[in-house]
């Protein structure tokens, strides 16, 4: 394995093409997932200090930023989305000396970093929501979540029909006969935004952050800080639908983008280029723009087409329906295909359309990793913003058998929410061929790794030609090279046979990059469309023309200079 020194380096800087203005427009962000990317002491979870160690891996890589899941002071009832403390960071996760060091070796890196924040709710641990149970009715506190009596003779029934996303009811009673909102786990009572003391709060905790050097946000939950006025029921809810969207009166609500507003004028008090990215689960992508219009966020993601399959004419669609609506508001696109929440897509690939985006089938290993691939290329090329999952780079497959015992989602546990099978993307990452956890750690890891990781591993992939890692770190120094990938607002579509996708690409100065992908099972022969680039064949060779026709193999994406 090639060793990489921890000493950062400022060979990149932020003086590079990393930090350009409108840096984000193009920008490659890779999410790590703490508890799972690198262990430094031994106790089997992830930590900054495994994170900081492990920074020239996503350098040599060649992205742009580090979006990091939550690391705060929690009980970890949901993996950190439960924060008991917004600035403080979690003992097992280090200090916010750690979290400072990892910034500052970042920066030196040419990285920049995004810090995860979960605005919707807090730990019931926090000490707001702690004072307000053992004030009791009429408290202060109370008014800063969504308390209410309940429904029935004796208030026995919850105060409306909402439904947890993990399961069973939204409303948890407590002693005094009072319920709280979750719309998540019980452990993780929902603020209520219309208490100005929250607001004040959350702009505290950003000038925190940004202070301590965060070049930006990912925004969990973006869809769900408002509530309908009332909180009416489903059932009632019809008043609030709009133009045919599904809107519910906990997800989507007009009252978010004040808040947004309000955000943006603080980020942009700094300098840097700062950013924030939502999650935002809307129902159409036109519903997605409302959230990065010039004056709130700067990027949404796109779960249309992470959600979308391997198939032609639908990835065609998605792409086409998510330029036209991110151009009106002079937003980058975004693409993603995995992440801490759903099936890695080289299983999701592996198994056939319609199961979703939590599945628990292996499927065909094989095809699920040719598709993925190609998949990667298809992405990189798009104009926008790319989300690359910790892992991915290796091919990895989700562990789709984990036993029942180990597993730890807590939506696993609730009936008729969530399928509860996110633990399989989120086993600990493997960085070489042996040891106890594959390089992991010292010691084991929280969740256990496959027996036959070895060979997917940072080590084993490295200078292997061929193997996924090169393959992205190709792709991902092409991408700088050529001026026509990543940047610009739309594709030029070209004639292609019936489940190939053929698009131009073409850079300001002229210079052009066409792209076949072939989501079909067979190998097809087409017009030469220039030079070829980069494929996702497994092999890497790169197609020869004949009589200037050249074969693209079955679920393989090419690049070509055109």
């Amino acid at each position: 394995m090639t060793q990489h020194s921890t000493e950062p380096t400022p060979d990149r800087g932020l003086a590079t093409a990393a930090a350009h203005r409108d840096w984000w427009r193009e920008a490659v962000i890779y999410q790590v997932y703490p508890r799972s990317f690198a262990d430094s002491d031994g106790d089997g979870m992830g930590d900054l200090e495994g994170v900081r160690s492990r920074l020239p891996h996503l350098r040599d890589l060649g992205v742009d930023a580090v979006w990091l899941s939550p690391f705060y002071a929690s009980p970890q009832a949901d993996a950190g989305y439960d924060v008991a403390d917004y600035r403080a960071v979690d003992p097992v996760f280090g200090s916010l000396l750690d979290a400072d060091a990892l910034i500052r070796d970042a920066h030196a890196l040419g990285l920049r970093v995004i810090v995860d924040l979960v605005p919707n709710h807090s730990s019931d641990q926090h000490e707001w929501f702690k004072r307000a149970l053992a004030e009791g009715p009429g408290s202060p506190l109370r008014e800063r979540y969504h308390f209410r009596a309940g429904q029935g003779e004796d208030g026995e029934l919850p105060p409306n029909d909402w439904e947890s996303v993990f399961g069973g009811p939204a409303w948890t009673r407590v002693a005094d006969g009072e319920w709280y909102l979750h719309l998540f786990a019980p452990e993780q009572p929902d603020f209520n935004w219309e208490h100005p003391a929250v607001a004040d709060e959350f702009r505290s905790i950003l000038r925190f952050w940004l202070d301590m050097g965060a070049d930006g946000f990912r925004i969990d939950v973006a869809h769900g800080l408002v509530k309908a006025e009332g909180l009416p029921d489903l059932g009632s809810h019809d008043q609030l639908r709009l133009l045919g969207n599904d809107v519910t009166p906990f997800f989507d609500q007009d009252g978010v983008h004040e808040i947004y507003r309000s955000w943006r004028t603080i980020l942009d008090e700094y300098s840097g280029e700062r950013i924030f990215v939502a999650e935002a689960w809307t129902p159409t992508v036109e519903r997605t723009a409302r959230y990065v219009r010039p004056d709130e966020l700067h990027q949404a993601f796109n779960f249309q087409y992470l959600s979308t399959h391997w198939d032609a004419a639908a990835l065609r669609e998605v792409i086409d329906r998510t330029l036209d609506s991110m151009r009106p508001v002079g937003a980058p696109a975004t693409w993603v295909l995995s992440n801490h929440d759903v099936t890695r897509h080289r299983t999701r690939f592996g198994n056939p359309p319609g199961l979703g985006t939590q599945i628990r089938s292996a499927g065909d290993p094989g095809l699920g990793l040719r598709r993925a691939r190609a998949a990667t290329l298809l992405m990189l090329a798009l104009p926008g913003s790319a989300y690359v999952y910790q892992g991915e780079e290796l091919g990895l497959p989700d562990v789709v058998d984990l036993p029942d015992e180990v597993r730890q989602d807590p939506s696993y546990f609730r009936a008729a929410g969530q399928d509860g099978f996110r633990d399989g993307c989120r086993v600990p990452i493997p960085w070489t061929r042996t040891g106890p956890s594959y390089g992991f750690g010292p010691g084991g890891s929280w969740l256990p790794q496959p027996g036959d990781w070895a060979e997917l591993s940072v080590e084993a992939q490295t200078g292997r030609p061929g193997s996924t890692l090169e393959l992205y770190r190709s792709a991902l120094a092409a991408r700088r090279a050529q001026p026509a990938l990543g940047a610009g607002e739309s594709v030029e579509w070209l004639d292609a046979p019936e489940g190939v996708l053929a698009f131009r690409r073409t850079a300001p100065g002229g210079a052009s990059v066409v792209v076949t992908a072939n989501t079909t099972g067979a190998a097809v022969t087409l017009p030469a469309p220039g030079q070829p680039l980069l494929t996702s064949a497994a092999d890497g060779a790169l197609p020869a023309a004949t009589d200037g026709r050249v074969p693209l193999a079955a679920d393989t994406t090419v690049w070509w200079l055109a």
